[in-house]
């Protein structure tokens, strides 16, 4: 038998991600490895959740004794003919199996969800709105803090040489504390942190008046499918096709600039030492500079989003997502278009701690209660409960907790203050051959 808590995570995660809003047009959502309930090795009532199920992650829920992993992708895409050790992701499901851990993968429904992972993107860019009452006082009466002001286009992509352009003033760029701006040498940090860096404690969360739309709604049989599976907890006002769906528009009420918009996704996600950004080829009859590039509306999608905010008619002016391709990029920037990227997972980790990890542990809390009481008023039969399943029963505790080793393949490398054989780095962005110097 299965362990009667993974039951309770799985009826929890198809409570709150519906797996009938999944696109099962090549997604493979649901609960991928059941485990076998282990007596003699009783796991803890926890919940590791991650974006990938990678070995080192699935060593991270062995070594804490999680019952069960949440991953965001899943590990098994396609059928599989043989189950061996040879295959490393294979490898990792049969370790995980032979110490009592299951996997679920919700993908694509966590997208798709009212405040799922394109909700959460959203809020990334517009700020939060918890509610009317807060947005219309933020909209009124917030001032402009000094992460909000935007960072000039010289700073973002470098001054002239010998220029003395006024933009690129100190006054006019978001005072960070010293200890976030200085950067390490190259030994000492290569990648991004494992888990998605938080907020900055200064970032400021004012709402910029926008509405938001879905860029292509469920399927009326899935949103009927998923409405049987309501609670009160999970989306009160049900899934309907102006709520749930892939990909999300962001409408600006005033047109917003981009400098600013990179500002606060930079302030929003700790400050990175930077993300891509893609932008026309300046000048253009429309632009004369970074800082003329106005935004009014924002298409978003956690991942690879290109192929989801095609769909948008018009284009949007901003495309903000995990990753695109070169040529899909190009595209945008040749029609006027600018693109903003974070790294695949980058896109989509910082949603497991900011919403998903409490909203799962409290429907679990309330799943796990009926279960143990249904269980117990049930009995287990003539023969009684098998081998420690009373001893899990009498356990009321439940954990959800972010893995801590979990990470985008993709980190950035930093070269300031590091030393480079044959090159000498002169300042922001400034690389010159030694040769080229003498």
């Amino acid at each position: 038998m299965a362990s009667p808590f993974t039951d309770a995570v799985v009826k929890s995660m198809r409570t709150l991600y519906p797996e009938a809003l999944a696109d099962k047009s090549f997604d493979n959502t649901g609960l991928l490895l059941e485990a076998p309930f282990l007596p003699q090795r009783r796991n803890r009532n926890s919940v590791l959740l991650t974006i990938d199920l990678t070995k080192a992650v699935a060593e991270e829920a062995i070594e804490n004794k999680h019952s069960v992993v949440v991953a965001y992708h899943p590990i098994i895409f396609r059928g599989l003919k043989s189950i061996t050790l040879e295959d490393s992701q294979q490898k990792s499901l049969l370790r995980l199996a032979a110490h009592g851990v299951s996997v679920y993968s919700p993908h694509t429904a966590v997208d798709t969800v009212p405040g799922g992972m394109g909700d959460w993107l959203c809020d990334v860019v517009t700020g939060k709105v918890d509610s009317e009452e807060a947005e219309n006082e933020t909209e009124a009466t917030s001032p402009a803090s000094d992460t909000d002001r935007s960072t000039s286009g010289s700073e973002m992509y470098g001054s002239p040489r010998g220029g003395n352009d006024a933009t690129d003033s100190a006054s006019n760029r978001p005072k960070t504390p010293s200890s976030q701006t200085k950067r390490p040498r190259l030994s000492h940090r290569t990648y991004s942190k494992p888990t998605y860096p938080k907020p900055t404690p200064t970032f400021h969360s004012a709402v910029l008046p926008h509405t938001r739309q879905v860029v292509t709604p469920s399927p009326s049989s899935a949103l009927e499918a998923a409405n049987t599976l309501l609670s009160s907890s999970s989306t009160p006002q049900g899934y309907t096709a102006t709520n749930t769906g892939a990909g999300r528009l962001i409408s600006f009420t005033t047109p917003q600039p981009l400098t600013l918009l990179i500002t606060r996704i930079a302030h929003a996600i700790g400050l990175p030492k930077g993300f891509p950004v893609a932008i026309p080829q300046l000048p253009t009859p429309k632009f004369k500079s970074v800082d003329d590039i106005h935004i009014t509306t924002v298409g978003v999608c956690p991942g690879s989003g290109a192929s989801v905010l095609r769909a948008c008619s018009p284009p949007p002016d901003l495309i903000f997502t995990g990753e695109m391709s070169h040529h899909e990029a190009l595209a945008v920037t040749e029609r006027g278009g600018c693109v903003i990227t974070l790294f695949h997972s980058n896109s989509e980790r910082g949603y497991l701690w900011s919403t998903m990890r409490n909203k799962l542990e409290d429907e679990v809390k309330k799943v796990w209660e009926r279960t143990r009481a249904e269980m117990k008023r049930a009995g287990g039969g003539e023969d009684g409960f098998e081998d420690g399943v009373e001893e899990i029963l009498e356990d009321e505790s439940v954990e959800v907790v972010v893995s801590e080793r979990d990470r985008d393949c993709f980190g950035i490398v930093v070269l300031e203050e590091s030393e480079v054989q044959g090159l000498t780095l002169r300042g922001e962005g400034d690389v010159v051959d030694d040769e080229e110097s003498d």
